[in-house]
């Protein structure tokens, strides 16, 4: 969220990089391959909260602003 004080289009490009599970996904392989705990854990970790972000509404975001996502609009 600290990429919204650049403006809704930067702050919704940094939202949607930290909360696609293929990223997550990516990481978890790159611990798994390197043998790399930390990258592994972080992997899971960012892959659980994407996870639950979409679960509670909260998709990936447009630049119009952070209540508008790929679900709809955030409270409506």
């Amino acid at each position: 969220m600290l990429g919204y004080l650049f403006g809704p289009k930067t702050g919704a490009i940094i939202y949607n990089l930290f909360h696609h599970r293929g990223l997550a996904i990516a990481w978890i392989a790159s611990g798994y391959y390197w043998n790399m705990d930390i990258l592994y854990i972080s992997g899971v970790i960012m892959l659980g909260h994407a996870s639950l972000d979409r679960i509670f509404g909260y998709g990936l975001k447009h630049d119009k602003g952070f209540k508008f996502t790929h679900l709809g609009e955030i409270g409506n």
